[in-house]
């Protein structure tokens, strides 16, 4: 079962990360980035109707997947947990970016929260693997 505290912690979370994609949508994280430019570089040579047409409808597969897998019983619950957490350690990325650089990234700034909330979440969460 997934204690309130990592609920918590995941609640606490989420208007950080609408902050973060804000900041790097208003910096323009999608023109610079080589992981965007990696995940996404198929979509910009496809007229924008199809690619708003198949981003829907990749992201409701995934809405979809993760459903199933939440009813499917609480240790599907907990392990999807740990997709958050990987999360939080890929946004350290925006710290190597700018030492890379030499100063300011896109999203460098609210992504300071992240290995904070992740330290506190995988201490958590790994607690929650331990009680099942």
């Amino acid at each position: 079962m997934i204690s309130q505290k990592l609920k918590t912690i995941f609640y606490i979370s989420i208007p950080i990360f609408i902050a973060h994609g804000l900041e790097e949508y208003f910096t323009g994280l999608y023109n610079v980035d080589s992981h965007v430019k990696f995940m996404f570089g198929y979509f910009n040579a496809l007229p924008t109707p199809q690619a708003i047409f198949l981003l829907f409808q990749i992201s409701l597969w995934f809405v979809l997947i993760i459903s199933a897998l939440l009813i499917s019983g609480e240790k599907w619950q907990l392990r999807l947990m740990i997709i958050p957490g990987l999360v939080y350690i890929y946004e350290l990325h925006h710290f190597w970016k700018a030492i890379e650089i030499g100063g300011y990234y896109s999203g460098v700034i609210t992504a300071i929260a992240f290995p904070i909330i992740g330290f506190l979440f995988w201490k958590e969460l790994l607690k929650n693997f331990k009680n099942i």
